[in-house]
């Protein structure tokens, strides 16, 4: 039987075990989730207590840069307390150097030996968990290479040395001076940090979405009453500022809004002596996404009370 990413997702959520192990498990009884669950609990992978169940959306998010390649990895924990732990840091710090010299997938990385322990990473996070007491996930990971030029790197809110709150990566490909590109890059990744675009530029923005995007405008334009070929007009112009808006070579530069990043890349070739190309950007924001468990405190109390 195939074993899927969507059962591995279901399984690795169920039982709160690693994902390299959740595969092994559903290949092993064929793809049977609950005996995949028992499976896993017979191997002492998947135990009684509730740490793999707790909501992980702390943590750090953390990047490292070899010039050309750069790659930036969030991990997770239940709580701030723990991201302030020095061993915690040190953690991430070694899990994204690890990664630097992977394909940069989740799955690699996990996979991949981590030199202070000999053992994989994603052994190394559950000895952690067992030490710390509480729970960690390698929950993702971006990486970008050029042949030529720089991968520009960002962290915001940092919290030490490469690790912090936010991280981004900029590729830009060019044969211009290193030191000029890595200046307008990292301005180019604070950017991206402060707007989130969707796409580098309009063309690349997702067609669901924009198809979406599009169909709003339609319905909010017929409202006015106007004929059709004024609705048609209306809604081509929205649709032209809503790209403005999103993809980030039209965004208005947050260091200077009197321009595009566009035009700030553009001027920054004379410094540079040469073209440069945005070719890929990776924005991690700390826990985005993640579905944070709302706790009652009162109910909290009384159930300690009860003991």
């Amino acid at each position: 039987m195939e074993i899927t990413a969507a059962m591995v997702k279901e399984l690795r959520e169920k039982s709160g075990a690693g994902m390299m192990d959740c595969k092994k498990a559903l290949a092993e009884t064929n793809g049977d989730m609950e005996a995949a669950i028992d499976w896993l609990r017979a191997k002492g992978i998947a135990k009684a207590d509730k740490k793999s169940g707790r909501t992980a959306a702390e943590g750090l998010v953390a990047i490292v840069s070899g010039g050309v390649r750069a790659v930036a990895v969030e991990i997770n924990s239940e709580t701030d307390f723990v991201a302030r732990n020095e061993a915690f840091q040190d953690l991430v710090r070694g899990v994204a150097n690890v990664a630097l010299s992977t394909d940069g997938s989740v799955e690699a990385i996990a996979k991949a030996a981590y030199p202070a322990t000999g053992k994989s990473v994603e052994d190394t996070i559950k000895d952690a968990i067992a030490t710390i007491g509480e729970n960690m996930t390698l929950r993702r990971s971006a990486l970008l290479t050029v042949e030529d030029g720089v991968v520009a790197t960002y962290i915001h809110n940092a919290a030490g040395d490469g690790i912090g709150k936010l991280g981004v990566l900029v590729a830009l490909k060019s044969t211009g001076d290193k030191e000029a590109l890595n200046a307008i890059g990292r301005q180019v990744a604070m950017h991206i940090a402060a707007t989130n675009p969707l796409a580098i530029r309009a063309e690349e923005v997702d067609a669901a979405v924009a198809e979406r995007e599009r169909n709003v405008f339609i319905e909010q334009s017929r409202a006015s009453g106007k004929p059709d070929k004024i609705i048609e007009k209306m809604v081509e112009g929205r649709m032209r500022k809503f790209f403005e808006e999103v993809a980030l070579l039209s965004q208005a530069f947050v260091i200077n809004p009197e321009i595009t990043v566009g035009q700030a890349i553009k001027d920054a070739e004379k410094a540079a002596g040469a073209p440069i190309e945005v070719t890929g950007m990776a924005r991690l924001l700390l826990g985005e996404g993640v579905e944070k468990e709302e706790s009652d405190f009162a109910a909290e109390v009384a159930a300690a009370a009860k003991g």
